[in-house]
């Protein structure tokens, strides 16, 4: 077989993994309808095709969330046409696709993302502003422009390494060949692509958790100073228990009560503590939005990380981005003053109340922080937007409050 022939069978198997690969994404996207994580039905169509080998969902899966990063830009074109524009502006390197179906876009893709946007706009009517078109509902603290195009990056992978860790976690990540980056003392960027579990104990060694969760407790240390203090601490809805153990770390000798909606919450919750070493804490499960909500202990510190859109979050699920309704931030902002004032009741006088979301939302935070000086007992302390659109990451709210004696 000549030299010839094994070139122009391999540009033919080329270009046939490269068809088959967007023709896959395409029918995927159309069966897609937001109503669970992207990540939870491509897992499920991956396991009813057993056809696609790893290499193959790991190129088709990159494919559907590149098209879902472009928001609500160019939703008039065909889906084929927007996974090849989203491709483009949502990579850096060489794509086969690309080279196949776009090489013009394929040379410049490792241009700069303000240079590519030129380039995108000689042949298609892209305005990035149209990426995310809540602009209205957006708080005044956010940087519009950035924050809309930062949808166009996949955010990295932050771990926040547990006390007296530091060192055998970068000893592991060395020895391991992991690339990682020290954003802080205790907290470390990797891949988003990176295989964690095979090297280091999750919520052991370190904690899955975004460089800007990290920071929601900065408020609350400012404000106590002293870290060693006793806190009877109650985290209202405690999700997958994130900001309970970073309570935790931060102060040691905090006694923690958390609770969510869900059984099948705490159950997880309870396995990841297991993991985490913590095992002198209480649970219930309640649904402190209901009116009907009673509790028979008081706390020194409420800690309420509220359900909300997750709008600061989006970029690492970019699907909830292209699907979102307007009339959803009304939803959250109304369950949100509902768990607030049920939570805040059972505060000592003097007591703690800090307000979290991941949202981007004005009427999910500054209006829920004017709803609680209206609507309680609560003096606000500070407020803050924690902003990690221009660095690869999420952007959360905390707001602090102290009861009035």
């Amino acid at each position: 077989m000549t030299k010839a022939i094994v070139v122009l069978q391999s540009l033919f198997c080329f270009n046939m993994f490269a068809q088959s690969y967007l023709h896959s994404a395409v029918q995927i996207i159309k069966e897609y309808n937001g109503e669970e994580p992207l990540a939870s039905f491509l897992k499920k169509y991956f396991n009813t095709h057993k056809k696609f080998g790893s290499r193959d969902r790991k190129n088709i899966t990159h494919l559907c969330y590149c098209y879902f990063r472009l928001g609500k830009v160019l939703v008039s074109l065909e889906i084929g046409e927007r996974v090849l524009a989203a491709l483009y502006l949502c990579n850096q390197v060489s794509n086969p696709i690309l080279a196949l179906v776009k090489p013009q876009w394929n040379d410049s893709v490792s241009m700069a993302k303000k240079e590519k946007l030129t380039i995108i706009q000689q042949d298609l009517p892209f305005d990035v502003a149209d990426i995310f078109p809540f602009q209205v509902d957006l708080s005044p603290e956010i940087d519009y422009l950035p924050f809309a195009s930062s949808f166009l990056e996949q955010p990295d992978t932050y771990l926040r390494i547990r006390p007296g860790k530091v060192s055998l976690v970068q000893n592991k990540l060395k020895k391991a060949e992991i690339p990682y980056s020290i954003i802080s003392n205790y907290c470390l960027a990797v891949s988003p692509s990176t295989k964690l579990e095979a090297h280091l104990q999750i919520n052991n060694d370190v904690v899955v958790q975004d460089v800007n969760s990290q920071k929601v407790l900065v408020p609350l240390v400012e404000y106590i100073k002293d870290t060693n203090k006793s806190i009877k601490a109650w985290d209202c809805c405690a999700a997958s228990g994130g900001k309970s153990i970073l309570l935790k770390d931060t102060f040691p000798n905090s006694l923690i009560t958390v609770s969510d909606i869900r059984e099948s919450i705490i159950f997880n919750l309870r396995k990841r503590f297991k993991e985490a070493g913590i095992s002198n804490f209480h649970w219930f499960v309640a649904d402190v939005a209901n009116p009907q909500f009673t509790h028979n202990k008081l706390y020194d510190l409420v800690i309420c990380d509220a359900p909300c859109s997750g709008s600061g979050t989006w970029g690492r699920t970019p699907e909830q981005l292209y699907f979102f309704t307007e009339d959803k931030i009304n939803h959250y902002a109304s369950l949100q003053k509902k768990i607030v004032l049920n939570a805040s009741q059972y505060l000592k006088k003097g007591g703690l109340f800090l307000y979290i979301t991941c949202s981007v939302f004005k009427e999910e935070n500054e209006g829920v922080v004017e709803f609680i000086q209206q609507k309680s007992s609560l003096q606000i302390v500070s407020k803050h937007y924690f902003a990690g659109y221009q660095q690869k990451a999420d952007t959360l709210f905390a707001a602090l409050f102290v009861k009035q004696a």
